[in-house]
């Protein structure tokens, strides 16, 4: 079977399909996206905690920055339009000790320059809007972070797409082959054709711009995120979203509290480096080949990195329940060991390193080939940041504007 296309998009993550809907938006008639699982949601967009961040963290230079506040905006009024869940809840950013609050201050600075509403805070101030959240004299309070059901957005957006009749998801077909051509691929039952390509496959990004001869320079390196859950009596200690000043040298945010809008809170994420591109831990796979690929990138990096192994041992940590709790305990006053409960919740963060200097990738990254396009790290905040960042990368897919 021949099918042929415009654009095919493979990934049906929220990547790939706001890029589809910012196409149908731009009058495209014949978008065809591949997505190996049988399911929306089955990755990272569908595992995240939902957070809808406000962009504070990002430096002014990057593509987060560009476009997380818009992103935000976006994604909350689709949410409005379509009646989907919104808990629009704000976070605060709280300070540990004495030797964090540089850090609050500089997430201040970085937020008034990308124009998202932050406020610093007393004690008395954050008590009114999270009675048991602690911290050291001051804290940041960020009122237009808000918390989405991630599952919920992607099936809306995917049905927004098969609605219009111009877009066609394949379900449980993986990029296989590239034709010589560069302009078609094989699939199980033939090959499909297209003008433009556009790789959004997430944690195997890297793999797929392979086949087209880009991104030599760059290796995906997959973090474990895993999470408690507050025990149900004890809920009320968190209102919305508590977050500590992160260590801005890494791109991880810290394990902190996210109200869902299920009402139930959850503590999380760790960074932990994983064993797999979809090494989730709910079923044992065997060894592979990609298991001693991955396993050497991260013997590599713990020799010649001390930054990321500095990160791996503190991560690792997280493994023992105590020191999970001694984390999380920090954020909020009354929080006993016994309230934290065991979840099934858990996420794959693939973190893309640039392999010459062996440096974890900060921002996101676009190649583009021609006719193909490349997105190898879309990682937080890619969900808050999708319509905005989407209507960027078609301007790069019409020729309408140079990568900077």
């Amino acid at each position: 079977m021949h099918l042929r296309s415009e654009f095919l998009i493979v990934g049906a993550g929220i990547t790939g399909l706001t890029i589809a809907r910012e196409l149908v938006r731009r009058g495209v008639e014949e978008v065809v996206i591949l997505e190996k699982e049988k399911q929306l949601g089955a990755h990272a967009s569908g595992r995240n905690s939902g957070v809808l961040h406000a962009g504070i963290y990002y430096t002014p230079d990057t593509f987060k920055a560009r476009f997380c506040v818009e992103g935000n905006r976006l994604m909350k009024e689709f949410c409005r339009q379509k009646g989907l869940t919104l808990r629009e809840c704000g976070k605060v950013i709280v300070v540990k000790d004495e030797s964090r609050l540089d850090g609050l201050y500089e997430l201040k600075r970085r937020a008034d320059i990308s124009g998202a509403r932050a406020f610093i805070i007393d004690k008395n101030e954050l008590r009114e809007i999270e009675p048991y959240a602690k911290t050291y004299e001051k804290a940041l309070f960020s009122p237009d972070t808000a918390v989405v059901n991630p599952k919920e957005v992607l099936n809306a957006i995917a049905s927004e797409l098969i609605s219009s009749k111009k877009v066609k998801i394949l379900y449980g077909i993986g990029f296989r082959e590239l034709k010589e051509s560069h302009q078609a691929i094989t699939s199980p039952t033939g090959y499909i054709t297209f003008n433009k390509f556009v790789n959004a496959s997430g944690a195997y990004a890297d793999k797929i711009a392979a086949y087209f001869g880009v991104g030599k320079d760059y290796k995906i390196l997959p973090f474990k995120g895993t999470y408690k859950r507050l025990r149900k009596e004890r809920s009320y200690i968190v209102r919305g979203n508590i977050y500590p000043v992160p260590d801005l040298r890494n791109p991880f945010l810290g394990v902190h509290f996210t109200r869902g809008v299920d009402d139930v809170v959850y503590i999380g994420p760790t960074a932990i480096p994983a064993l797999g591109r979809e090494d989730y831990g709910l079923f044992k796979k065997g060894v592979s080949i990609e298991l001693f690929s991955i396993l050497f990138r991260e013997l590599i990096l713990l020799i010649e990195d001390s930054g990321f192994r500095d990160l791996a041992f503190k991560e690792i940590k997280k493994y023992s329940r105590r020191f999970f709790f001694e984390e999380a305990s920090s954020l909020v006053s009354e929080l006993s060991y016994e309230d934290l409960e065991d979840t099934d919740k858990v996420g794959i963060r693939p973190q893309l390193v640039h392999w010459p200097t062996k440096k974890l990738v900060m921002d996101f990254v676009l190649i583009k080939d021609g006719d193909s396009l490349h997105i190898l790290n879309a990682i937080s905040p890619a969900f808050t940041s999708s319509m905005a960042f989407a209507r960027y990368v078609v301007d790069m897919l019409f020729d309408n504007k140079a990568i900077p």
